[in-house]
């Protein structure tokens, strides 16, 4: 089993200046190897000779790299591997360009004594870090950009290097560090990798524990699935449910007193003169106030998490491509060449309180809770969730009229985010083909009366929602009861 604690460090002053000395260092290596690995391989299909401009040398095919990806001039291996110490030929002497920036490490700590004060370990992760950005390239991700100074802001440890006793972590090269124990470690957990990571408000650690003897969370089978719950996203609700609840939407960030003290904040910052102390310590604010934003919507999505996969043995949500959602409208030409406006100012609002719902976070947070639980999560295609009647299956787009639905075939009215979460239950129990008994509530009836027999006035509850043609309404009245809870008479009503 492999899990995950985060902690808050308490460094002193020496200790933080050191951890902040280390990321601007680890940041300039970082660098270094992407452009390394940039330069060896256009250098594989230059055409002709060229000049570099940095060492103004004549570059051929003949005197460029031996490994594609690189320019270093390390390119096989001394022969000590796994390999050779069996008695087994290598069959790959030649070292990959990750490997090669590896062990150019040590004539870096000789050219640079400053990075001797760093630990081996964290300095060999930033090969392998570039490296990773590469294989995430080739696989169909942005290509590996350079590293700015609030772009880097975390390195990591191997396994085994860490001890942990009480309220302080030993960190070499560093020393021991207080850290707010707000959670202790199980017994029997080894720690793995280890990663410090620099916030506007402190320094924390992540601290990734494994325990091999403890299987896994097991998870239900779809056979043993009797209850399931159906989720759709919104933006005046965070989330509707099947059941006909909904889970309120605070607007963290696009609230009129976030955007009021966001608009403040920032206009300072412009005010200030750029490369000033004062602006950095106004930007320091409105830092500040998005980490403290962000912190409160993460706290707010593990209590909504945890409410819904309470409900039920399952949740389904929509598989939603939130980036094409959040794109930019295409530009409208007119006849003369003059682009016509496209309601991209009223889609930049629709933006923004997307981005602040934060869908994605949600859905992973459920996923995870799901699978600590033993419950699954499951997946449907939206298409035409909002749009199809739950009663009689009918689809068409105009029977959404904003937030209500009215359906042009059979006439049914209902909260149209209701009736898609209704819709996407319905598509996961086909689509993955569950048995979902359906609970018929029994009505309570007199013992020695075969039909309700209403006793007295003030006794009967009358809903202000019905599930039959009807809008969702909140709330239940007793006939006869004030809003101040003064019971009237029948002359009053």
């Amino acid at each position: 089993m492999l899990l995950s604690f985060k902690y808050k460090l308490r460094p002193n002053q020496q200790q933080s200046q050191k951890l902040i000395q280390w990321l601007d260092m680890l940041r300039a290596n970082y660098n270094w190897c992407l452009r390394d690995r940039i330069d060896g391989w256009h250098q594989q299909f230059i055409c002709g000779d060229y000049c570099d401009l940095r060492t103004q040398v004549e570059i051929t095919p003949l005197t460029c790299g031996i490994t594609k990806g690189t320019q270093l001039a390390n390119p096989w291996k001394e022969g000590g591997g796994k390999a050779q110490k069996e008695g087994y030929k290598d069959t790959s002497p030649k070292r990959s360009a990750s490997l090669m920036q590896d062990a150019n490490l040590q004539e870096l700590k000789e050219a640079r004594p400053w990075y001797q004060s760093i630990d081996i370990g964290v300095l060999q992760s930033i090969p392998a870090r570039v490296n990773e950005s590469f294989n995430k390239f080739f696989k169909g991700a942005g290509f590996p950009k350079f590293k700015r100074r609030h772009d880097f802001k975390s390195f990591s440890y191997k396994p085994g290097r860490i001890k942990i006793k009480g309220n302080k972590v030993y960190l070499p090269k560093i020393g021991w560090l207080r850290f707010y124990n707000s959670r202790l470690i199980p017994e029997g957990f080894e720690i793995k990798t280890v990663t410090i990571r620099q916030k506007v408000d402190g320094w924390y650690i992540s601290v990734r524990i494994e325990n091999k003897d403890i299987p896994r969370f097991p998870v239900i089978p779809d056979s043993e699935i009797k209850t399931i719950t159906g989720c759709d996203m919104g933006l005046g609700k965070l989330v509707y449910l099947s059941d006909g609840s909904a889970i309120d939407n605070p607007r963290f960030a696009t609230h009129k007193k976030a955007k009021r003290l966001m608009r403040i904040r920032q206009r300072r910052v412009s005010r200030k003169q750029k490369g000033s102390k004062n602006r950095s310590k106004a930007q320091l604010r409105v830092s500040k106030l998005h980490n403290k934003i962000q912190q409160r919507r993460e706290s707010y999505q593990w209590d909504v998490a945890n409410r819904i996969i309470k409900r039920s043995d399952a949740v389904v949500v929509e598989d939603l491509q939130i980036q094409n959602m959040m794109k930019r409208c295409k530009p409208v030409k007119s006849e003369s060449g003059r682009f016509l406006p496209n309601g991209q100012s009223a889609k930049r609002g629709l933006n923004s309180s997307i981005a602040d719902a934060s869908w994605y976070a949600l859905t992973q947070k459920l996923e995870y809770l799901a699978v600590k639980s033993g419950k699954k999560l499951y997946r449907v295609n939206p298409r035409h969730t909002s749009q199809t009647c739950s009663k009689c299956k009918h689809i068409d787009k105009d029977s959404r009229n904003g937030e209500k639905f009215i359906c042009t075939n059979c006439g049914h009215i209902d909260d149209a985010n209701l009736q898609a979460a209704r819709n996407v239950k319905v598509k996961a129990i086909e689509t993955y083909k569950l048995n979902i008994v359906k609970k018929i509530k029994s009505k309570m009836v007199r013992r020695d009366s075969s039909k309700p027999v209403q006793l007295n006035l003030f006794e009967v509850e009358l809903y202000e929602r019905s599930s039959v043609n009807t809008l969702p309404l909140k709330g239940k009245r007793r006939v006869g009861e004030n809003p101040q809870g003064k019971q009237l008479s029948l002359w009053d009503i």
